[in-house]
């Protein structure tokens, strides 16, 4: 198994998920459930960053990965960084637990593993290349939420 392999793999070393009761008494969750909120929270972090074309791709019932993966893309290696650093700690402060994150130190592309949801940070000529949208929805499709 490759390293690229082992961080999309499920495996021991793979962040602890969130205590549910903590979180829940934090406010973040409700009915929706900590992959919910865990997303919303996601989504409201890219956004504040500034992240561009902001995609979700709902994984339930076609991946054990995770329930849903998050594809977005900054304008420089350096905000895909900070945008990657900054999205890290606050899922630390907020839900008490801390991500896996690969790709920080070149800025093209990186990824951050918090059990329930994946996010992948690009630089937008990265994105184009690997085209992940096209691989996880089906042919034609619109992707499930999309923010810019």
């Amino acid at each position: 198994m490759t390293k690229e392999d082992n961080v999309l793999s499920l495996n021991a070393d793979a962040a602890p998920a969130a205590d549910p009761e903590a979180v829940r008494m934090s406010g973040y969750v409700d009915e929706m459930g900590l992959s919910n909120a865990m997303l919303a929270r996601i989504l409201t972090s890219l956004e504040d960053d500034k992240a561009e074309d902001i995609v979700t791709v709902d994984l339930r019932g076609k991946s054990a990965m995770g329930d849903h993966m998050v594809i977005c893309s900054g304008r420089s290696s350096r905000q895909v960084s900070a945008i990657a650093e900054k999205l890290s700690a606050r899922i630390k402060e907020e839900f008490g637990l801390t991500p896996r994150s690969e790709g920080g130190d070149t800025g093209d592309w990186v990824l951050i593993d918090t059990g329930d949801v994946i996010v992948h940070v690009f630089r937008p000529e990265v994105r184009d290349f690997y085209q992940l949208e096209k691989m996880w929805l089906p042919a034609g499709a619109a992707p499930a939420q999309t923010r810019s």
